[in-house]
Protein backbone atom coordinates (compact mmCIF):
# COMPACT_ATOMS: atom_id res chain seq x y z
CA UNK A 1 0.00 0.00 0.00
CA UNK A 2 1.31 3.44 -0.87
CA UNK A 3 2.24 5.60 2.11
CA UNK A 4 -0.08 8.31 0.79
CA UNK A 5 -2.95 5.90 1.51
CA UNK A 6 -1.71 4.72 4.91
CA UNK A 7 -0.48 6.62 7.96
CA UNK A 8 2.83 5.08 9.05
CA UNK A 9 1.98 5.58 12.73
CA UNK A 10 -1.41 3.84 12.64
CA UNK A 11 -1.47 0.25 13.85
CA UNK A 12 -3.41 -1.98 16.24
CA UNK A 13 -1.39 -2.02 19.50
CA UNK A 14 -3.19 -5.20 20.53
CA UNK A 15 -1.41 -7.05 17.70
CA UNK A 16 2.06 -6.08 18.94
CA UNK A 17 3.81 -8.55 21.28
CA UNK A 18 5.25 -7.46 24.61
CA UNK A 19 8.81 -6.24 24.11
CA UNK A 20 9.87 -6.14 27.76
CA UNK A 21 12.28 -9.08 27.36
CA UNK A 22 13.68 -7.95 24.02
CA UNK A 23 16.83 -6.06 23.08
CA UNK A 24 17.04 -3.85 20.00
CA UNK A 25 19.87 -2.30 18.04
CA UNK A 26 19.22 0.85 16.06
CA UNK A 27 21.64 2.21 13.47
CA UNK A 28 20.83 5.77 12.45
CA UNK A 29 22.42 7.94 9.80
CA UNK A 30 23.73 11.39 10.70
CA UNK A 31 22.87 12.63 7.19
CA UNK A 32 19.64 14.70 7.07
CA UNK A 33 19.60 14.93 10.89
CA UNK A 34 16.24 16.74 11.12
CA UNK A 35 14.64 13.69 9.51
CA UNK A 36 16.70 10.89 11.05
CA UNK A 37 16.31 12.31 14.58
CA UNK A 38 12.54 12.33 14.17
CA UNK A 39 12.64 8.73 12.89
CA UNK A 40 14.80 7.72 15.86
CA UNK A 41 12.48 9.43 18.36
CA UNK A 42 9.51 7.62 16.82
CA UNK A 43 11.22 4.22 16.91
CA UNK A 44 12.47 4.54 20.49
CA UNK A 45 9.13 5.86 21.73
CA UNK A 46 7.23 3.00 20.13
CA UNK A 47 9.64 0.35 21.42
CA UNK A 48 9.28 1.74 24.95
CA UNK A 49 5.49 1.99 24.58
CA UNK A 50 5.46 -1.76 24.02
CA UNK A 51 7.64 -2.55 27.01
CA UNK A 52 11.23 -2.34 25.77
CA UNK A 53 13.48 -1.07 28.53
CA UNK A 54 15.63 1.97 27.67
CA UNK A 55 18.77 0.03 28.59
CA UNK A 56 17.79 -2.61 26.01
CA UNK A 57 17.69 -0.12 23.13
CA UNK A 58 21.21 0.42 21.80
CA UNK A 59 21.72 3.26 19.33
CA UNK A 60 24.72 3.66 17.04
CA UNK A 61 25.23 6.40 14.48
CA UNK A 62 26.91 6.23 11.10
CA UNK A 63 27.88 9.17 8.86
CA UNK A 64 25.54 8.46 5.95
CA UNK A 65 22.92 6.08 4.68
CA UNK A 66 25.33 3.88 2.76
CA UNK A 67 27.10 3.06 6.04
CA UNK A 68 23.85 1.73 7.54
CA UNK A 69 24.60 -1.68 6.02
CA UNK A 70 27.98 -1.92 7.74
CA UNK A 71 26.53 -0.73 11.04
CA UNK A 72 23.68 -3.22 10.87
CA UNK A 73 26.07 -6.02 9.93
CA UNK A 74 28.25 -5.27 12.96
CA UNK A 75 25.18 -5.42 15.18
CA UNK A 76 24.15 -8.80 13.72
CA UNK A 77 27.47 -10.15 14.98
CA UNK A 78 26.43 -9.35 18.56
CA UNK A 79 24.46 -12.17 20.17
CA UNK A 80 22.28 -9.91 22.28
CA UNK A 81 19.88 -8.33 19.78
CA UNK A 82 16.43 -9.63 18.95
CA UNK A 83 16.09 -7.22 16.01
CA UNK A 84 17.98 -4.36 14.42
CA UNK A 85 16.44 -1.25 12.88
CA UNK A 86 18.19 0.93 10.33
CA UNK A 87 17.04 4.55 9.98
CA UNK A 88 18.13 6.94 7.28
CA UNK A 89 16.95 9.48 4.75
CA UNK A 90 18.07 9.91 1.17
CA UNK A 91 16.57 12.83 -0.74
CA UNK A 92 16.83 12.89 -4.52
CA UNK A 93 19.29 15.42 -5.89
CA UNK A 94 20.53 16.39 -9.32
CA UNK A 95 22.85 13.41 -9.85
CA UNK A 96 22.37 9.62 -9.96
CA UNK A 97 24.00 9.37 -6.50
CA UNK A 98 20.49 8.93 -5.02
CA UNK A 99 19.88 5.80 -7.10
CA UNK A 100 23.20 4.20 -6.19
CA UNK A 101 22.83 4.84 -2.46
CA UNK A 102 19.22 3.65 -2.31
CA UNK A 103 19.95 0.54 -4.34
CA UNK A 104 23.10 -0.30 -2.37
CA UNK A 105 21.43 0.05 1.02
CA UNK A 106 18.38 -1.92 -0.10
CA UNK A 107 20.47 -4.77 -1.46
CA UNK A 108 22.74 -4.76 1.59
CA UNK A 109 19.87 -4.98 4.05
CA UNK A 110 18.18 -7.68 1.96
CA UNK A 111 21.44 -9.67 2.02
CA UNK A 112 21.69 -9.29 5.80
CA UNK A 113 18.15 -10.55 6.20
CA UNK A 114 18.89 -13.55 3.99
CA UNK A 115 22.07 -14.53 5.82
CA UNK A 116 21.69 -13.37 9.42
CA UNK A 117 19.82 -14.93 12.33
CA UNK A 118 18.55 -11.50 13.39
CA UNK A 119 15.90 -9.52 11.48
CA UNK A 120 17.12 -6.19 10.13
CA UNK A 121 14.27 -3.74 9.67
CA UNK A 122 14.47 -1.34 6.73
CA UNK A 123 13.79 2.25 7.77
CA UNK A 124 15.38 4.17 4.91
CA UNK A 125 13.26 7.01 3.56
CA UNK A 126 13.88 7.48 -0.16
CA UNK A 127 12.08 10.66 -1.15
CA UNK A 128 12.05 13.16 -3.97
CA UNK A 129 12.23 16.22 -1.71
CA UNK A 130 12.50 17.41 1.88
CA UNK A 131 8.72 17.83 2.27
CA UNK A 132 8.12 14.15 1.45
CA UNK A 133 10.72 13.16 4.05
CA UNK A 134 9.17 15.43 6.69
CA UNK A 135 5.72 13.98 5.92
CA UNK A 136 7.10 10.51 6.72
CA UNK A 137 9.15 11.51 9.78
CA UNK A 138 6.32 12.61 12.05
CA UNK A 139 4.41 14.76 9.57
CA UNK A 140 1.06 14.26 7.91
CA UNK A 141 1.83 10.65 6.90
CA UNK A 142 3.02 9.55 10.34
CA UNK A 143 6.46 8.36 11.31
CA UNK A 144 8.34 5.53 9.60
CA UNK A 145 10.27 5.11 12.86
CA UNK A 146 7.05 4.04 14.61
CA UNK A 147 6.32 1.54 11.87
CA UNK A 148 9.85 0.12 11.99
CA UNK A 149 9.63 -0.38 15.76
CA UNK A 150 6.37 -2.31 15.43
CA UNK A 151 7.87 -4.45 12.66
CA UNK A 152 11.00 -5.07 14.75
CA UNK A 153 8.96 -6.30 17.71
CA UNK A 154 6.82 -8.56 15.52
CA UNK A 155 9.83 -9.98 13.67
CA UNK A 156 11.75 -10.54 16.90
CA UNK A 157 8.82 -12.70 18.02
CA UNK A 158 8.58 -14.49 14.63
Amino acid sequence: MATALHNLSNYDPNKVPDASNMCFGIVVSEWNPEITRALLDGAVGTLEKHGALPENIHIKTVPGSFELVYGAHQMTLNDGYDAIIILGSVIRGETPHFDYICQGVTQGIAQLNATSQIPVIYGLLTTNDLRQAQDRAGGRLGNKGNECAVVAIKMAKF
